[in-house]
């Protein structure tokens, strides 16, 4: 079952990533059901899956329903995807992909979904903790520095797309898995790294009310990582 389902996955990445030129996605995108390379991109999938099922005979219905889908799939998505749900459609139609490889899977092997497990103290606790140490930690640190942030628009009104808010997020991540993998030294390279790319920002802007806000944030974001890794190792 893991090999059969490391093979299609394998051939899927191998089509959809590594063997599909750029130009290939832009005609598609231009030219939709027209272009010659969205057959051409499916023909590709097509080999790729009988090489990587080393053309047993067994997997060939698998493999054609696999096929005639990613056709149906990336079709869906040439029509209905637009500029502003390109990142969705993007995902949804990987999704997708992989949804009909774990079907055909499953009708070669057939297995359980361990849904039950999920619901496992351990589980649970690393659920909790991912939902505090991103989004409930983005709005406390909102309300902690609105004091700050709301001078700061004033001054300065650029639209930056929240790109703050997610690396907010992922910072607060790393620290988590760091602390969780009791790798302390990750965590003071990941804020010498922050501290190198932020210089220039407080050099350059000489605003010691810029300064505190990203100082006072930068040290409650990595406390709040850090509070919630080790409530969360303290429920293992």
């Amino acid at each position: 079952m893991v090999a059969l389902f490391l093979s299609l996955v394998l051939a899927h990445l191998l089509g959809d990533f590594l063997l599909q030129p750029t130009t290939w996605v832009k005609d598609k995108k231009k030219k939709k059901i027209k272009s010659k390379y969205l057959y051409f991109h499916v023909g590709l999938h097509l080999v790729l899956l009988l090489i990587t099922t080393q053309f047993n005979s067994n997997y060939f219905l698998g493999i054609i329903f696999i096929v005639l889908s990613h056709f149906g799939i990336d079709c869906t998505k040439l029509y209905f995807e637009k500029k502003k749900t390109a990142k969705l459609w993007f995902f949804t139609d990987q999704l997708l992909h992989l949804a009909v490889i774990a079907i055909v899977v499953y009708c070669y092997f057939p297995y359980e979904i361990p849904i039950s497990s999920l619901y496992s103290q351990q589980n649970l606790a690393l659920i909790t903790a991912l939902v505090l140490v991103t989004y409930v930690s983005s709005i406390v640190l909102k309300v902690l520095l609105s004091k700050w942030s709301e001078q700061i628009i004033k001054k300065d009104n650029d639209d930056t797309n929240n790109a703050g808010k997610y690396i907010g997020i992922l910072e607060r991540l790393f620290i988590f898995f760091f602390v969780v993998m009791n790798f302390w030294e990750g965590i003071g390279f990941l804020l010498a790294a922050k501290s190198i790319f932020r210089f220039g920002d407080l050099k350059e802007s000489k605003d010691v009310r810029l300064t505190e806000y990203i100082l006072i944030g930068t040290l409650l974001s990595f406390g709040l990582g850090i509070l919630c890794a080790m409530l969360y190792k303290s429920f293992l």
